[in-house]
């Protein structure tokens, strides 16, 4: 028996809501993990991987379902309030970023170690490269009269698909990073492979999520 558009809705938004939640608590969950097993302030490096799971992991991940009609914990606020918490969770994620970067640039040098020799070193410098532009591009949206030449709907959708490829850059990042020697000889097994689940998970709801919240607002809006 075929069902009826309107079940249909009913489960679409049932499924993107129960895969939003699933967002929040794999973000939060992977980077709890990360935390513990670097245990920070025992070295100078065990920062880097923290901050780096906290930016690009949970701040990245909040800051982005925060405009999902179905995932956001901010659902009750208006919209103009959301875009600040959308700012400030991504320049959160920016400083935390920018501070990972600083550190483990500090380590190599302290060790003699050359910089952007691996591919995942490479990618996390891309990775921060891009939400540094992206936060900046930020800055256009609250405050539009900045930039009145540019339709708002068409940098609204600009900033849309750039940090969605932001996003997905830092999560390449952090697979790369679960590649490296520290990672593999602490994480081994199968509890390597649910890590590495996490971020993949993570993007594939933010791509869905990001995608759909665009398409809401071109719906509700005249």
């Amino acid at each position: 028996m075929a069902l009826s558009v309107e079940t249909e809705s009913h489960i679409y938004r049932a499924l993107r809501t129960a895969s939003g939640a699933a967002a929040h608590l794999v973000a939060l969950g992977f980077t709890i993990f990360v935390a513990v097993l670097a245990r920070p302030g025992s070295s100078l490096f065990s920062w880097h991987p923290v901050l780096m799971s906290l930016a690009f992991s949970f701040l990245m991940t909040e800051a982005l379902l925060v405009f999902s009609p179905e995932s956001s914990l901010l659902r009750s606020l208006s919209r103009k309030a959301r875009a600040r918490c959308h700012w400030v969770l991504q320049l959160l994620a920016l400083l935390c970023a920018l501070l990972g970067l600083g550190l483990v640039i500090l380590h190599k040098e302290q060790l003699g170690k050359a910089h952007l020799a691996t591919r995942h070193g490479q990618a996390g410098l891309l990775a921060v490269l891009w939400a540094g532009l992206q936060c900046s591009g930020g800055v256009g949206l609250l405050y539009p009269k900045l930039l009145p030449r540019w339709p708002l709907a068409k940098l609204k959708l600009y900033h849309a698909t750039s940090g969605l490829v932001g996003y997905l850059l830092g999560s390449t990042s952090l697979l790369l990073g679960m590649c490296s020697l520290w990672f593999t000889a602490t994480v081994t097994g199968g509890a390597w492979y649910l890590a590495v689940l996490c971020p993949i998970l993570t993007s594939l709801v933010i791509m869905n999520q990001v995608s759909n919240a665009y398409l809401y607002r071109k719906r509700i809006q005249p």
